[in-house]
């Protein structure tokens, strides 16, 4: 299966990217450590929001076909950069759950399923991922 997704340099160190199928657009700046406006993400946020996201969603993916409710589920994604090369060095995830599946026999299943996800399988070996499962919803 793909997907095409399209960009336009819109100046100013902005593109705006289009994503095909759906035909929702939106714009990403260059930070502001590396001459940019930081008013929108940057390509690299969008590494960091892509990882939570996708954790969030394969386990939403894992909890319907299990009826477990996690409808309240919510992440927090922070990139840290490297030099030398300029990349991602690391990112640390942590994602929020309802309370009552900290001692469900769901909580290992949905946090395998979380770990296996997509993106985290792509991301190079040499960034480093924490990501944390917290039950305070």
């Amino acid at each position: 299966m793909s997907v095409i997704v399209t960009g336009r340099y819109l100046g100013g160190k902005n593109v705006q990217l289009k994503h095909e199928p759906s035909g929702s657009v939106f714009i990403t700046d260059a930070p502001v450590d590396n001459g940019g406006e930081g008013l929108a993400f940057s390509p690299t946020d969008l590494i960091g929001s892509a990882l939570g996201s996708c954790i969030m969603t394969t386990i939403a993916i894992v909890a319907e076909r299990s009826e477990v409710a996690i409808s309240a589920m919510q992440m927090r994604a922070e990139k840290h950069m490297g030099t030398n090369p300029r990349r991602i060095a690391q990112l640390d995830v942590t994602i929020h759950l309802p309370k009552d599946l900290e001692t469900s026999s769901h909580k290992e299943k949905l946090e395998r399923a979380g770990n296996l996800c997509p993106v985290k399988q792509t991301l190079h070996p040499e960034t480093q991922v924490n990501v944390a499962y917290v039950y305070d919803l």
